[in-house]
């Protein structure tokens, strides 16, 4: 589909099945390969580890029907930017944007592409992790600067690639397991452990490794018919991932002992040695950069869109609106490769990823929020899809969030803090704005076709 004038495709270009496989690609990235040695410091039952995973999978799924909701009533490209913007004001939509366009997907790329310079020295031991950050995250952008279609069908593939070979893993696994003696069955034990606070706790970082849920709808004016696409991407994605955690988790304790796996990042990598032998190592370290490729692939697919749609409205930074001939920002997916390779550089993104945390959390909250604002406050606005389960749903995602806002004030106060000095910079930035030029007023009735 193209516009005969131009030759670039046209905005409408992205089926729901290209949709689902940003939602899995940007949820699938090193979480899930890391966290358990963690998990399992504090939480010794089979059940409540795999329910750790279970109980995060059904908040991220309320997201979705939430941002399901919110992206067929409101559907323009930017997510959260979009979302505030139109719910709250638009210097709310701009503070979400600010922390997009920055750091929200430079910080997570620049992770993603070190973490692949780490695991492929398991294949090849002498790379340069540094170089292979660089060239992975090049490689990214310049097969996104190639158009829509270029990139979906490019990161399509990778994605049933990464697919394949997890379920391939996942299979291996659990047809040699044998070593632990570890239960999934519940005990009377596991309320214990469900109502103590290392469970609380790590439930926060299984929310993170969910983290990614709502990917689909920073591109939602890319795919067609997004009404009825949307919240199929969405859930689907959702759905998949949930099956992929709960079963790599029971993977990775059905063949390891705990005791190896606790206070350890590379539980996959041990895992694999359980499972593959003495190649267990390379083969679960090309398996976890395939993966990163198509992570990757994810955050600058949809990235630079939040930043394109805040130069739309924005004339101080109209220059990112621009897109190239063949359809794509070309200067915003340019700015976020060279922010995330700054970050990359000086290899200290790891705060900047703590203090960021808080600040997306908060932004996430309010969008959930607003689902039930727009029911009270608009109630005669077309909903092509209403969330499932309203207003339990909701509920449960806000109540969830609250407390992982609550844990990151108590516990990390210099990172929250300082997550919410960035959206006070941002906020300073939206009134200069509005000084040098007039920035149109939201009416909220408003629509985009």
């Amino acid at each position: 589909m193209t516009d005969t004038a131009s030759g670039a495709p046209s905005a409408a270009t992205v089926s729901w099945i290209t949709a689902t496989a940003i939602v899995v690609a940007d949820m699938v990235g090193v979480g899930v390969f890391t966290s358990l040695g963690f998990q399992v410091n504090d939480i010794k039952s089979g059940f409540s580890l795999l329910l750790l995973w279970i109980v995060g999978g059904i908040v991220a799924i309320c997201g979705a029907f939430c941002y399901a909701e919110l992206a067929a009533m409101l559907p323009r490209s930017s997510g959260e930017y979009n979302f505030l913007r139109r719910i709250y004001h638009p210097a709310f939509g701009f503070v979400a944007g600010w922390l997009s366009a920055t750091v929200g997907f430079s910080a997570p790329i620049a992770l993603a592409a070190m973490a692949f310079g780490i695991y492929f020295q398991a294949i090849v031991p002498n790379a340069s992790p540094l170089l292979l950050g660089f060239g992975i995250t090049w490689l990214a952008a310049l097969v996104h600067l190639c158009g829509v279609r270029f990139g979906g069908a490019y990161h399509n593939a990778w994605t049933a690639l990464k697919l394949a070979l997890i379920v391939a893993f996942i299979i291996a696994g659990f047809s040699v397991g044998h070593a632990p003696a570890i239960s999934f069955a519940p005990s009377a034990a596991d309320f214990g452990y469900i109502g103590a606070a290392p469970f609380a706790i790590s439930l926060v970082f299984v929310m993170y490794s969910y983290s990614g849920w709502n990917a689909a709808t920073y591109i939602v004016g890319e795919v067609r018919e997004p009404s009825r696409s949307l919240p199929r991407a969405l859930f689907a994605g959702t759905g998949i991932v949930i099956v992929l955690y709960v079963a790599l988790n029971a993977v990775f304790l059905a063949t390891t002992p705990v005791q190896e796996l606790a206070g350890q990042l590379d539980v996959a990598l041990i895992a694999g040695k359980h499972v593959f032998g003495g190649l267990g190592g390379r083969i679960v370290g090309a398996l976890i950069c395939l993966g990163l490729v198509s992570s990757i692939s994810a955050m600058t697919w949809i990235g630079p869109r939040v930043t394109m749609t805040m130069g739309e409205d924005v004339a101080l930074l109209r220059i990112f609106s621009h897109k190239s001939a063949r359809g794509v920002p070309a200067v915003a997916i340019v700015f976020q490769l060279l922010v995330s390779n700054l970050l990359l550089l000086t290899q200290s993104f790891e705060a900047v990823l703590d203090f960021i945390q808080f600040g997306l959390t908060f932004c996430s909250f309010f969008a959930v929020l607003g689902v039930i604002k727009m029911r009270i406050t608009h109630p005669e606005l077309a909903r092509p899809y209403r969330a499932w389960g309203y207003p339990v749903t909701p509920i449960i995602f806000l109540s969830v969030t609250l407390f992982m806002m609550y844990y990151l004030l108590v516990n990390r106060p210099l990172q929250s803090l300082a997550g919410v000095a960035m959206m006070s910079a941002g906020l300073v930035i939206y009134y200069v704005s509005r000084l040098k030029s007039n920035v149109p007023s939201v009416d909220v009735s408003e629509t985009v076709a």
